[in-house]
């Protein structure tokens, strides 16, 4: 099968036939396709940007989710199918221990206790609409999209229907049954995606 057209992007597509689509691309391929409400959406390859964003953000919440027991932070690929249908994926998520294991194939995990997006041009508008009311009527707990360019997280929960909580300072996540919150100091952290000292970060841009 072909590399989709534009006219391909605008029909509804089945499961079936992105499973077609990614079995006949190329191993070197790294477009991302995703699947949701029969919409087609693709991604480029992420920058180097973006994924020292991704890298930074696991070994943060990796640090958290391992000893407190909650499940296990992943990073993608990997296609998920909470909906029958639709084929996900986010760029990072933690998968709840009930969920996890050595043998799990990822058509058997139907729950997270996160979803995570880090903006790219050319994702924004699905992550912000496409995906973030996919996340919600899947009842996903709270979706994370961060904003490199304005140095912020916009905080998404099921029951949000028309803005979302904008974090610039603190990201703080208290999981069920964990003794402590999750704590990221923002302005440091994104110091370090962007290779600044921390502290002298630059004002985001207005």
């Amino acid at each position: 099968m072909p590399a989709p057209t534009d006219l391909d992007l605008v029909r509804r597509w089945t499961a079936a036939e992105l499973r077609a689509l990614q079995d006949a691309l190329p191993p070197d391929d790294r477009t991302r396709y995703e699947l949701i409400d029969g919409e087609l959406i693709v991604s480029s390859s992420p920058s180097w940007k973006h994924q020292r964003a991704v890298a930074l953000l696991w070994r943060a919440l990796d640090d958290y989710v391992r000893p407190a027991g909650l499940g296990e932070v992943v990073v993608s690929p990997a296609d998920l199918e909470p909906e029958a249908g639709h084929v996900t994926q986010r760029d990072l998520f933690v998968v709840p221990e009930s969920e996890r294991g050595i043998d799990a194939q990822w058509a058997d995990i139907h729950r997270l206790l996160v979803a995570i997006e880090v903006l790219s041009p050319s994702t924004a508008r699905h992550d912000r609409r496409t995906k973030r009311r996919y996340y919600q009527r899947n009842g996903v707990p709270e979706y994370w999209i961060v904003d490199l360019d304005a140095r912020v997280v916009e905080r998404w929960r099921p029951d949000d229907a028309f803005r979302p909580e904008v974090l610039d300072e603190q990201l703080v996540w208290h999981a069920d049954g964990a003794a402590t919150p999750f704590t990221l100091d923002l302005p440091s952290y994104f110091a370090d995606v962007h290779g600044e000292p921390r502290g002298a970060a630059s004002e985001p841009p207005r």
